[in-house]
């Protein structure tokens, strides 16, 4: 315990390592926030000026960006800010806040991705009854469900680490998260750990299973279904595919080095991978969206073109 008090602020040693080329990083990261925030607001409107958007998917693509947003503050201005410091510390108030955030934007992500996987289930094995089962109401009701449920089981959770005292400051990490932070409490935290490990299995093995269920249900039709019918369920759940494969590439990076010895990595390369999951799929999905999905690309083109019409008879 520092000078016989409790811990009341943190120091981020991460970013003694980025000293030499803060500035660079600094830019970089400022263009990347950027662009996060520029991509996932393109695709909100768009999807909220089309009227031939507001279809089940895309209200789910549309949370998708709201979470990117969510996650991209959670976590970009702090590093910003860090990196222009000369102290790297970070409050208790601000580590907690910045800790629920990142944890239920990364609960939401997996979530919203688990619904999205089932719909692209309903709409190649039930065409026919796809508007009944994804009714808007139904879609209303899943959107509130990825949100509210993440938001109540990592909050109840997070409840046991806010009691908790502090004696270290010191988190090998440019932001806060949960398990480094308990690893710095002054009491035993054996229990906490496997509340920890029940409350991952809650916000986990639904989802896991939620998507493994409609592949596997998808991929069974696929096998019996004309080519031009696998050929359109490739295209049709390509997007939804990349989007998982980059969400699930960030959250290994995340497990493999909060519970591995990752001392035979570069320092630097283990900042930038702990980073993947706040930049990666927030920056990526509304790309992948955008580009992959022909009818949210035409109405992005009308979009461009409506404003810079407008622009140019001003």
């Amino acid at each position: 315990m520092e000078n016989g008090s409790v811990v009341m602020s943190f120091i981020l040693m991460a970013y003694t390592e980025m000293e030499d080329h803060r500035y660079l990083y600094f830019t970089g990261f400022l263009l990347l926030f950027i662009l996060m925030l520029l991509t996932n607001i393109i695709l909100i409107t768009v999807i909220y000026i089309a009227t031939a958007l507001h279809e089940p998917m895309y209200f789910l693509m549309c949370n998708l960006a709201v979470n990117g947003i969510y996650g991209s503050i959670s976590l970009l201005p702090s590093v910003l800010g860090n990196l222009m410091s000369h102290t790297y510390e970070i409050s208790l108030t601000a580590c907690f806040l910045q800790v629920f955030c990142l944890h239920t934007f990364v609960s939401v992500e997996f979530s919203i991705l688990a619904v999205m996987g089932y719909d692209r289930y309903v709409a190649i094995c039930h065409p026919l009854h796809y508007h009944q089962l994804m009714s808007h109401r139904k879609v209303y009701a899943l959107i509130a469900l990825c949100w509210i449920y993440p938001f109540i089981v990592f909050g109840l959770y997070f409840m046991l680490t806010t009691q908790r005292v502090f004696c270290d400051r010191i988190i090998e990490k440019v932001y806060c998260i949960n398990f480094e932070l308990v690893k710095l409490s002054c009491f035993e935290t054996s229990f906490q750990s496997k509340v920890g490990f029940i409350v991952t299995v809650f916000i986990i093995v639904p989802q896991v299973l939620m998507i493994l269920f409609s592949y596997a249900q998808i991929l069974r039709i696929c096998l019996s279904a004309s080519k031009e019918s696998q050929a359109k369920a490739i295209q049709t759940c390509t997007p939804h595919l990349l989007s998982v494969m980059n969400y699930t590439v960030g959250c290994f990076f995340e497990v493999i080095q909060s519970r591995f010895n990752m001392s035979h990595v570069p320092y630097k390369a283990r900042i930038f991978l702990s980073l993947h999951m706040g930049i990666f799929p927030p920056l990526l999905n509304p790309v992948i969206y955008g580009i992959t999905i022909q009818v949210i690309r035409v109405q992005i083109f009308k979009l461009f073109f409506t404003c810079k019409n407008r622009l140019s008879t001003q």
